[in-house]
């Protein structure tokens, strides 16, 4: 199969959907591989490194999106790319289609077939494309609390992890899973007062183990939602439904009870956000006030540490898309957990819950995929 590397063109986004060591497997693998000039700039992959890995430089986005068979990126496709799909064509990266119509009713206009990363499942019902970005973004939200809390930035004013004699801030963390564990790790690993509120008592049992009374573990009700977020100096959301919408568990109202110059980060931008007042933000212009909170809600957090990121992206996904290569279409009818990133298939959204969050007909793949 002929693959498509374009430059990723989202504002401070400086990954790079295949590494110059992926880009090895799929020529190793007996595919032809594509790659815009200077897409690889952002993790310090000149031209250079992809032609030594096998790989051809294409002079522009246009010849990369008009000769490849499957297009494999990072972020979800900007109005000007969107426009250069086709049907017949694979598009693999992340997607988040569930707060985003204007890119599903552009990809479904191209006919692509969409396999996002986000919704890709595994055996025990996690999401392990998901999982190495949202290990980078549960990290990384600590550290843009961190800077955030600083009074010169319009925080309280704290160090998280305080200093002898002096008592540390208090973190909240809503949800316990992969964005959720990393940042609690950090806030602990930095000596704060944290607590993880998660509606899933097997999940909390597990939390509860793995902290050893580090972090305490809450099960999410309201009321303990309302009263750890009022009492936080830094609410991390780290909720998700996968291939859905974030659900808004912290409303403005409760804003206005909050410690003047508490932070929210919001990891569940991507899905639209888990607090009421969230937009996207990005690396440039982070951090808005709302009601004297500060909200950290870039989008693309992982775009920041691309060396990392991308590395442990490709990680995860070469199995994935190597399968998509050798097989086509094939690859996701034998593989269920594959199918599942199946998000769109010639003008059908073939993913039930960015069906109902955008109040679309929905096409379960097996049909979708069975059509001529």
């Amino acid at each position: 199969m002929r693959v498509g590397v374009p430059k990723e063109i989202k504002p401070q986004e400086y990954r790079v959907g295949l590494v110059p060591a992926a880009v090895r497997e799929y020529v190793a693998a007996g595919h032809s591989v594509m790659v815009e000039t200077g897409a690889g700039a952002g993790i310090h992959a000149d031209d250079e490194a992809y032609r030594a890995a096998g790989a051809e430089i294409a002079p522009d986005a246009a010849t990369v999106f008009s000769d490849a068979e499957m297009i494999v990126k990072v972020k979800e496709p900007q109005p000007t790319e969107w426009v250069r799909l086709r049907e017949g064509q694979i598009l693999f990266t992340y997607l988040h289609l569930a707060p985003d119509p204007e890119q599903t009713k552009g990809l479904l206009e191209s006919g692509v077939t969409g396999v996002a990363y986000e919704t890709v499942s595994d055996n025990q019902g996690g999401r392990p494309l998901l999982a190495p970005m949202s290990e980078v973004a549960g990290r990384l939200s600590i550290e843009a609390a961190c800077s955030t809390l600083r009074r010169n930035l319009g925080g309280r004013g704290l160090l998280l992890g305080g200093v002898p004699g002096v008592a540390p801030a208090r973190v909240a963390v809503i949800g316990g899973g992969v964005v959720g564990t990393h940042a609690a790790r950090m806030a602990a690993g930095l000596g704060a007062d944290v607590s993880i509120l998660d509606k899933s008592l097997a999940r909390l049992r597990y939390l509860d183990d793995l902290f050893e009374g580090r972090a305490r573990t809450l099960f999410a009700t309201t009321e303990a939602l309302e009263s750890e977020v009022v009492a936080a100096d830094v609410v991390i959301g780290a909720v998700l439904v996968p291939g859905a919408a974030a659900p808004k568990l912290v409303r403005r109202d409760m804003l206005k009870a909050m410690k003047p110059g508490a932070v929210l980060v919001d990891v569940a931008i991507d899905q639209g956000g888990c607090f009421e007042t969230s937009h996207p933000t990005t690396h440039e212009d982070p951090i808005f006030e709302v009601d004297g909170i500060l909200h950290y809600c870039v989008a693309n957090m992982p775009g920041a540490v691309p060396m990392t990121s991308a590395a442990a992206l490709n990680n995860a996904t070469l199995p994935f898309g190597l399968a998509l290569a050798n097989k086509g279409l094939k690859a996701l009818t034998e593989d269920p957990h594959l199918c599942d990133g199946l998000n769109v298939h010639r003008g059908h959204v073939t993913n039930k819950a960015v069906a109902e969050s955008l109040g679309l007909d929905y096409m379960a793949p097996k049909i979708a995929l069975g059509r001529a």
